[in-house]
C-alpha cells in the first residue's frame, strides 16, 4: 500500500512551479488565486527567495503547489490507502484523502498563513535543524536558552528542528554543537509549532469552527499524535493543536508502516520527506513526484 506525503513550509525555492505550469492540473493555481484574490501562480514562477521566506507567501506557495501535484498523480493513475502531511503538508493530505475540499482547504491555509505572519511579526522567531542527537540531548540544549527555544519538529533519528527566538535559538544551537550536534539555521520567518504561535490560535480556530469537515477515504496520520484518523470531526482539534505543538513526524512514520504502508510518496518541489523516511524505516520503498517526469 501506498502512502502520499506532502512537505511543509520550508521546502519552497524560487521558480518551484515551473516545471508544472504546462501540466493540466496547473488550472488549480487559479482555483487557489480566485478563493484568496492573490496572484498564486506568480509566486511559484516568479517570486524570488526574500519573498517566499514570508510565511503568508510560504505557505500559499507551498500548498497549491502540492496541489498541483496532487492533480497530476491521480491522473497518472497513482492511488494510496493513507496520507500524512508536515505542519502545513497536512492540510493538502486533508484534500488527498478527502477531508477538506480545494476550497475550504484554500481557505483555512490562507487564514492560517496570515495569522501566523502576524504572530511572528509580533514575536519574532526562527528556527534550525539539530543532526545527530537525539531528543533528550536536544531538550537538554532547549533548556539551555533558558524558556526561549522548544523542539518543534521530531523528524527522524538524528534530525530534530527546534525553533525559538533569535537569542535563544542561538543559546541553544550552542549548547547542541557543544554537545556534539550539527546545526543548520532554516529559512523560514518565524518560530513555528511553539508558544509563540500562540497570537494566531484565535484566527485559526475561528477558521476552523467556519470549515466543513467530512469523514476521509483514508486515514491521515497527524502530526499533534502520530495516529491515523479519518474521522472528519476529529480535525479541527487537530489541526488547532498543531499551531503551538511539536510535528511528532518520526513516530508518524513508525505509524504509515503499522498501517500496512510499504512505499512513501512525496508531493513537493524536492526529497525531503522521502529523505527522513529512509533514515527512520529503511524498509520502505521510496518515490518523490518532483517534476512531471516523475510520475511514470
Amino acid at each position: 500500500m501506498d502512502a502520499v506525503m506532502f512537505p511543509g513550509q520550508g521546502s519552497q525555492r524560487p521558480g518551484m512551479g515551473e516545471p508544472w505550469a504546462s501540466a493540466p492540473s496547473w488550472s488549480v493555481v487559479e482555483q487557489v488565486s480566485d478563493v484568496l484574490g492573490r496572484d498564486v501562480g506568480a509566486l511559484l514562477l516568479d517570486a524570488d527567495a526574500a519573498t517566499l521566506q514570508a510565511t503568508r507567501n510560504a505557505q500559499v506557495a507551498s500548498f497549491a503547489l502540492g496541489l498541483v501535484i496532487l492533480g497530476a498523480a491521480r491522473a497518472a493513475g497513482h492511488a494510496w490507502g493513507a496520507a500524512a502531511g508536515h505542519s502545513l503538508g497536512e492540510y493538502t493530505a486533508l484534500v488527498a484523502a478527502g477531508v477538506l475540499d480545494i476550497d475550504a482547504a484554500t481557505r483555512l491555509v490562507g487564514a492560517r498563513a496570515d495569522a501566523m505572519q502576524a504572530a511572528a511579526d509580533a514575536s519574532p522567531g526562527t528556527m534550525a535543524a539539530v543532526l545527530g542527537l537525539e531528543s533528550d540531548a536536544v531538550q537538554a540544549s532547549c533548556d539551555a536558552a533558558g524558556g526561549e527555544a522548544w523542539i518543534a519538529n521530531d523528524n527522524a533519528p538524528g534530525q530534530i528542528v527546534i525553533a525559538g527566538t533569535h537569542d535563544g535559538i542561538a543559546r541553544a544551537s550552542a549548547a547542541a554543537k557543544a554537545a556534539g550536534g550539527k546545526v543548520m539555521p532554516l529559512a523560514v520567518g518565524g518560530a513555528f509549532h511553539t508558544p509563540l504561535m500562540g497570537a494566531a490560535q484565535a484566527g485559526l480556530d475561528a477558521a476552523l469552527a467556519a470549515t466543513a469537515f467530512t469523514d476521509g477515504a483514508c486515514p491521515v496520520v497527524a502530526n499533534v499524535d502520530a495516529a491515523p484518523h479519518a474521522a472528519g470531526a476529529e480535525w479541527p482539534a487537530l489541526l488547532s493543536a498543531q499551531l503551538c505543538r511539536p510535528v511528532r513526524w518520526r513516530e508518524g512514520t513508525g505509524t504509515l508502516v503499522g498501517l500496512g504502508v510499504t512505499r512513501v510518496v512525496e508531493l513537493g518541489p524536492g526529497g525531503v520527506l522521502t529523505g527522513l523516511a529512509k533514515r527512520t524505516a529503511p524498509s520502505l520503498e521510496r518515490l518523490s513526484l518532483a517534476s512531471p517526469g516523475d510520475l511514470g
